[in-house]
């Protein structure tokens, strides 16, 4: 049996009506999914549905939750506030940056975490194969990072513990978890794949992301 929007896809290349509709994303986060300093089409979750839009997904730009500055709790608080219509087809997670950059808990982390998981989950129609935890960046390699006078090897081991948090706890719900990681730190200082301030990436950075995202959202969303 094929997903629905495939073969909706392919019977529209014949002429076909199939009456499929467009399948709708919700992007839970902070500045990384709100993209501080790049255009909306730049951000990750715009690119990742244009990416889906491309290979015949009619996959809807993203219903963005997210605010430069956001820890968990806040989001939290946010999403109380948001006028989210559930269920979403396709729902990210991506938060922590702030509470590591603050100094909260990693225990706490955990705690308010695993809560935003599960209202994801609960977002998605109670589908947690339809949800993806996004992994956070190292934002100790930025020209930013570089000149906050904290030592660059403690940010990385911080947002590793913060980052085996986010994916335990994604892997005990069964949602996929995608890494960005790795991609931000090969990026490191290089002027094109950051933002003008020196610390958020580029287009061309959350395109390197993308890679990373598209997979786990693809098989999200041809999940039954």
């Amino acid at each position: 049996m094929w997903p629905e929007w495939l073969l909706g896809a392919v019977l529209a290349t014949q002429g076909v009506s199939t009456g499929v509709s467009e399948l709708r994303f919700l992007a839970l986060g902070d500045s990384y999914t709100i993209g501080e300093g790049v255009s909306a089409p730049e951000r990750w979750p715009h690119q990742l549905a244009a990416q889906l839009r491309a290979n015949g997904v009619p996959l809807s730009d993203p219903t963005i939750v997210a605010t430069t500055g956001w820890t968990t709790d806040e989001l939290s608080a946010a999403m109380d506030k948001a006028a989210l219509s559930p269920p979403y087809d396709l729902v990210t997670l991506s938060i922590g940056v702030n509470n590591q950059y603050r100094g909260y808990p990693v225990d706490q982390y955990r705690t308010e975490f695993a809560a935003l998981l599960d209202r994801a989950i609960m977002l998605a129609g109670h589908r947690p194969e339809r949800v993806v935890v996004v992994s956070i960046p190292d934002w100790g390699v930025t020209t930013f990072g570089a000149g906050s006078g904290r030592d660059t090897a403690t940010i990385a081991r911080e947002l590793d513990t913060f980052n085996t948090v986010n994916r335990e706890e994604a892997r005990k719900r069964r949602v996929a978890w995608a890494d960005v990681a790795p991609a931000s730190r090969r990026a490191g200082n290089s002027p094109d794949q950051l933002a003008s301030d020196g610390l958020h990436p580029s287009g061309r950075q959350y395109t390197g992301w993308v890679r990373e995202i598209y997979p786990p959202a693809l098989a999200a969303l041809s999940s039954h």
